[in-house]
C-alpha cells in the first residue's frame, strides 16, 4: 500500500494516475475540508481524511502502508498557507509517524535550492522539512526537482492567466533574466515511481530539471505565443511585485496566482541537464512541445466541459 499527501494537487494527480495503472494499491491522504476533494476520476483510492498535525490520525491512516509519496504543501495556498504549519511541521509529524510505523520508504518532493539558510521562504521551509526527515531516520529519497509545468500548475497556468488579464504590459521581476529548467509533471512522476523501485536510493538526495534552460523572459516569450497574446515585459523590483500580487489575489476574483511564486523565479533553480538521464535513464520532454494545455479553447466547447463538470 502507497499512502501520497497532496493528492488532490497536479502532480498528485497524475502520481496516483500512473501508481493506479501500474496496479499499485493507493490511499490518499487528504485534510478536514467543506470542499470537494479533487481526485483523479474514475481512479480507485482509499481515502484517509486526516490533517498532518494529528498523529493519532495519521497512525490510523498508515495502517498496513508500506511507502509514502508525500507532496503536500501549503505554497499553493498563497497567502492562506502556512509554510510552518504544513511543510516544515506537518512533514516532520508525518516522518515521526511513518517510523513509528515502519514505513519502508518515505519519498519527499524539494525544490532546487532549499537551504535553511535561504531567504526564500519555500526554499527555506523545503531546507528545514529535508533536514527533519533526514534527523528522523527514516528510510528516504528525497528529490528536489526545478520549475514543474504540466495542466492546471502552478507556474505555467498562472503566467497564462497573469497574460491574460494585464492590460498591455506585464510586471517582471527585475529583468528576467533568471535562468529555470522547466520539467515536464510527467516525467517527474516517473522519476518519483522509480525511486519506489529502486534500492540504491534509499537515504540520496536528487536534483532534477527539464532538459532545456531558458530565462524567465524567454519562457514568457513562449507561453504569450502559444496563447496568441502579446504584452511589453517590463522590469519591477521583486517586493513591489510580491505586493502587487498580494493586491491581486486579494481583490481579483480568479487570480489565481500564489503570491508565493515570486520565489520560484528570483534566483536561478537549474542543475546539470544530464541529471535525468544519467540517474533515471529518461529523456526529459522538451518545454515548448508540451504547452498544448494553455492554447484558448472556442468559448462553446469551454462552456459543455464547465456544464458536464457542474452535472
Amino acid at each position: 500500500m502507497i499512502l501520497v499527501t497532496g493528492a488532490t494537487g497536479f502532480i498528485g494527480r497524475v502520481l496516483v494516475r500512473q501508481l493506479n495503472e501500474t496496479g499499485q494499491q493507493v490511499r490518499v491522504l487528504l485534510r478536514p475540508s467543506p470542499r470537494s476533494p479533487r481526485l483523479p476520476k474514475g481512479v480507485p483510492v482509499e481515502v484517509a481524511v486526516v490533517g498532518l498535525d494529528d498523529e493519532r490520525g495519521l497512525r490510523a491512516a498508515m495502517r498496513g502502508v508500506d511507502q509514502i509519496v508525500h507532496l503536500a504543501s501549503a505554497v499553493s495556498q498563497g497567502r492562506r498557507g502556512n509554510l510552518f504549519k504544513t511543510d516544515i511541521e506537518g512533514t516532520r509529524t508525518l516522518a515521526l509517524v511513518a517510523k513509528s510505523a515502519d514505513v519502508e520508504r518515505f519519498i519527499y518532493l524539494s525544490h532546487i535550492g532549499s537551504d535553511r539558510a535561504s531567504a526564500f521562504p519555500i526554499h527555506k521551509a523545503k531546507g528545514i522539512a529535508e533536514e527533519h526527515i533526514r534527523k528522523i531516520g527514516i528510510p528516504h529519497t528525497i528529490i528536489r526537482s526545478s520549475i514543474v509545468f504540466g495542466p492546471e500548475d502552478h507556474f505555467t497556468s498562472p503566467l497564462s492567466n497573469l497574460i491574460r488579464i494585464t492590460p498591455g504590459i506585464l510586471p517582471i521581476p527585475s529583468n528576467g533574466t533568471t535562468l529555470l529548467q522547466p520539467l515536464w509533471v510527467e516525467d517527474l512522476v516517473t522519476c518519483m515511481l522509480w525511486a519506489l523501485q529502486n534500492p540504491d536510493m534509499v537515504n540520496q538526495t536528487y536534483d532534477i530539471g527539464g532538459g532545456e534552460y531558458f530565462t524567465l523572459r524567454q519562457i514568457l516569450e513562449t507561453v504569450m505565443s502559444i496563447t496568441h497574446t502579446r504584452r511589453l515585459l517590463v522590469p519591477i523590483s521583486p517586493p513591489y511585485l510580491r505586493a502587487l500580487f498580494v493586491i491581486l489575489d486579494a481583490f481579483t476574483p480568479g487570480f489565481n496566482v500564489p503570491t508565493y511564486w515570486i520565489d520560484y523565479v528570483a534566483v536561478n533553480r537549474t542543475c546539470p541537464v544530464e541529471n535525468l538521464p544519467r540517474t533515471f535513464g529518461l529523456m526529459p520532454a522538451r518545454f515548448a512541445y508540451r504547452l498544448n494545455y494553455l492554447e484558448r479553447k472556442p468559448l462553446s466547447q469551454r462552456i459543455q466541459e464547465a456544464l458536464r463538470f457542474s452535472r
